[in-house]
């Protein structure tokens, strides 16, 4: 669990999106899961996105006409998942708090269900890496510890591998920090207030 932090325009969502394979580096190399996602072809790394990389965006994202469990099972037929073990709409809904509001539609949820929704709709399929960005951005106190306590458990219960981006030095502290700075991570945090012994890189 990777929190990466820095002033705006630094690079982070750049990062973000190259680690996600939204993006080609000009140069250098992204493995995943052995897999260099950079040098891949276009095909393949759409293919790898859709089957190992689950992404939470700071906006929600989520379609305005179906439900909670419309836009989960949406993402399960579109990105499909090759793995034996599978997790189910109703599991996923029940971990995330969800399970009496996979029938509405995102205009009758909050926003912090919207983005708990989100969540589920990113994890669906098992995803290798979890790619969140500014996930609480939108969220009020209250919230924001809710999907914390999400993004921790689905961390430290269930293996998931996630990096998000975070403007609020407390979101981040729930995982280690890195520090970006002109378009360059920073791998030492000396002079950052907000990382502590336990969460230097």
């Amino acid at each position: 669990l990777v929190a990466i932090m820095g002033p705006s325009g630094c690079g982070k969502s750049t990062l973000l999106h190259l680690m996600g394979g939204l993006l080609r580096p000009s140069s250098g190399r992204i493995h995943i899961e052995g897999v260099d996602i950079g040098a891949s072809s276009d095909y393949v790394r759409t293919e790898f996105r859709r089957r190992r990389i689950g992404f939470v965006f700071q906006g929600y994202n989520l379609l305005p006409t179906l439900t909670a469990r419309g836009n989960i099972e949406l993402a399960r037929s579109i990105y499909g998942n090759d793995r034996r073990e599978e997790t189910s709409v109703q599991q996923i809904l029940t971990l995330l708090g969800l399970h009496d509001k996979m029938d509405h539609k995102p205009s009758e949820l909050s926003g912090g269900e919207q983005q708990r929704v989100a969540i589920a709709r990113a994890v669906i399929n098992s995803p290798s890496l979890l790619l969140a960005d500014e996930p609480t951005g939108n969220l009020d106190s209250e919230n924001t510890k809710k999907v914390l306590e999400i993004l921790k458990k689905l961390n430290q219960e269930y293996g998931q591998t996630i990096i998000m981006i975070t403007h609020d030095p407390e979101v981040a502290s729930i995982g280690r920090i890195v520090e970006m700075r002109d378009g360059r991570v920073l791998n030492r945090f000396q002079n950052s207030y907000y990382a502590t012994e336990e969460n230097r890189l």
